[in-house]
C-alpha cells in the first residue's frame, strides 16, 4: 500500500463517542476514517427521547441526534462507511502502522486507531422486550427515568447496578417494584440498605418478569415466583432491566487490556491502551457512567490524544 493510502484515523463505532472523536480527529486535518459497525449510532439510536443532552432544549430522539453529529462529521471531512471491522492486528511498537480488515474487503493500514464500539445491554431474551423496547421498555434509569416521574416502574436485577438504578428511580417514581429472581441480592451490603431504607421500593425475590402487556405502551407486568409458581400482575408504566452490559471487545482480545468483565482499560487520565496509537473512548472503556455526554466528552479526549502522538511519531 502506498503512503498516500496510510490513513491517520480509523474509528471503530459510531456513537457519541465515535462521531465526536471524529469531529474532532477531522477538524485537526487528520481525515479521519469511521466504521460504523453492525448497528450505526450506536444504543441511542434504540432510544426515543434524549432530554440530557447539552444543547437540545426542548428534547431530541436518539436516532436524530446522531444523524445531526454524523452531519457534523461528515461536515468536516469524515468519511463513514457502514462496514464492521473483522479483524485487527495492532503494532506494538510507537511508529509503527496498524493492520485492519473490513466486512466490506478492505485492507487498512492507519496510524492510530480509536476503538468506540460501546457496550450492549444485557436483556432476559423476552419477545416483549423488542416490542416495548422505547415504549416501557428501558436499560438506563439515568436516561429515561425521568419520563416515568410520579409513575410506578419495575426494576429487574439483583446486583448493584439494579440496587443503583431502583434508589434512582425512586427519587421521581411513585412506586418501584425490585424484582429479583433468588431469595437474596447479589448487590454490595451498603447497596443492599439503601434499598431496604427507601420506603417506595418493594423487594421481590425469588421473583422472574415472563411477560409485558400493555396498548403500545406498557401497562402491565407479568411476573412468576419461581419457588410457589404464583403468577402475578404489576401495574407498571416502565419495566427497567438492569441485569449488566456486556462490552464489545471481543474482537480486541488477546491484544488489548481488559478488565475482568471485558472493558478496555486504558491508562490514566488518558484514551491510551496499553498499545501505542491505540486509543479508547465511550462505554467501551466506562463501565460506571455509560452516559452519551461522557461518551462525547471521552471521544473528543481519543481524538486529541490521536492528534499528540501521530505529531511525535509521524
Amino acid at each position: 500500500m502506498s503512503e498516500q493510502n496510510i490513513l491517520d484515523t480509523v474509528i471503530i463505532g459510531s456513537g457519541p463517542a465515535g462521531y465526536t472523536a471524529a469531529i474532532y480527529a477531522s477538524r485537526a486535518s487528520l481525515n479521519p476514517v469511521v466504521y460504523t459497525g453492525m448497528e450505526p449510532g450506536g444504543q441511542l439510536t434504540t432510544t426515543t427521547d434524549v432530554e440530557n443532552f447539552p444543547g437540545y432544549p426542548e428534547g431530541i430522539t436518539g436516532p436524530e441526534m446522531m444523524a445531526d453529529l454524523q452531519k457534523q462529521a461528515e461536515r468536516f471531512g469524515t468519511k463513514v462507511y457502514y462496514e464492521y471491522i473483522t479483524e485487527v492486528k495492532f503494532a506494538k511498537e510507537k511508529g509503527q502502522l496498524h493492520l485492519l480488515k473490513s466486512s466490506g474487503g478492505n485492507e487498512i493500514q492507519t496510524k492510530t486507531v480509536i476503538i468506540s464500539t460501546g457496550a450492549s445491554a444485557k436483556y432476559l431474551g423476552l419477545e416483549d422486550e423488542k416490542k416495548y423496547a422505547g415504549s416501557g421498555v428501558s436499560a438506563c434509569a439515568t436516561c429515561d427515568g425521568f419520563f416515568y416521574k410520579g409513575k410506578d416502574v419495575a426494576v429487574v436485577g439483583g446486583g448493584d447496578t439494579a440496587a443503583e438504578e431502583a434508589t434512582y428511580l425512586a427519587k421521581l417514581c411513585n412506586k418501584v417494584y425490585m424484582l429479583v429472581r433468588k431469595d437474596e441480592m447479589r448487590a454490595s451490603k451498603a447497596m443492599q440498605d439503601r434499598v431496604n431504607q427507601t420506603s417506595n421500593i418493594e423487594v421481590l425475590y425469588n421473583h422472574e418478569l415472563v411477560g409485558l402487556e400493555g396498548n403500545m405502551v406498557v401497562e402491565k407486568a407479568k411476573v412468576v415466583n419461581n419457588v410457589t409458581n404464583e403468577e402475578r400482575e404489576l401495574v407498571v408504566d416502565g419495566v427497567f432491566i438492569a441485569i449488566g452490559h456486556t462490552p464489545n471487545t471481543e474482537l480486541f482480545k488477546g491484544q488489548l487490556e481488559m478488565d475482568s468483565t471485558g472493558y478496555l482499560v486504558t491508562q490514566g487520565k488518558s484514551s491510551a491502551t496499553n498499545l501505542p496509537g491505540v486509543f479508547a473512548a465511550g462505554d467501551v472503556q466506562d463501565s460506571i457512567y455509560r452516559q452519551a455526554i461522557t461518551a462525547a466528552g471521552s471521544g473528543c479526549m481519543a481524538a486529541l490524544d490521536a492528534e499528540r502522538y501521530i505529531a511525535e511519531f509521524f
